[in-house]
């Protein structure tokens, strides 16, 4: 799991870094010699939907997704770790459902239109290809957590690092 975490950090800072190359040459392009590149804009558009959508997938490993969990953290233990069961339980079922088998629907069918990007001329399947690559990720780290809950290895809701560093903050730790 150490090797996808550090695989995916370093493809969603290629592409951050893809992505500002790309921006700053539009902005060169249209100021310089007043002539803007024609591609640069759906490219950016591109990589900032591929960086959102495998950014969520990076969140979601990391517990860095929104989460309320201030009516969770008032419960005994043994409940908060059967609504933690569930809560990544419902994440997996949503990711595999909608973004593995809806993402690859989406993709074959527009592989099969030959639907074709406007600027850059590539297949519009490419671009989806992210929604179920990210879902397949959050299926994967659902069910890392879903064995560390069941074996005891993982913390309670809240210890994520963002709310024991809160709670530090606070002087409540």
């Amino acid at each position: 799991m150490k090797r996808i975490d550090r695989l995916l950090e370093q493809v969603l800072g290629g592409l951050l870094a893809l992505m500002v190359l790309d921006v700053t040459w539009q902005i060169l392009t249209r100021f310089l010699p007043m002539s803007p590149s024609s591609y640069t804009e759906e490219l950016a558009r591109y990589l900032l939907v591929w960086i959102g959508i495998l950014g969520a997938a990076y969140a979601y490993r990391k517990k860095s997704h929104l989460g309320i969990d201030l009516l969770t953290n008032a419960l005994p233990e043994g409940l908060r770790r059967k609504v933690q069961l569930l809560t990544i339980s419902m994440c997996f079922v949503f990711a595999a459902a909608t973004m593995v088998f809806g993402g690859i629907q989406l993709v074959m069918l527009t592989f099969e239109l030959n639907q074709l990007s406007a600027a850059l001329s590539i297949p519009m399947g490419y671009v989806y290809s992210v929604i179920p690559l990210s879902g397949t990720l959050i299926c994967l780290f659902s069910a890392d957590q879903l064995v560390q809950v069941l074996s005891g290895k993982s913390a309670a809701i809240d210890d994520s690092p963002q709310s024991t560093e809160m709670a530090s903050a606070q002087g409540q730790v």
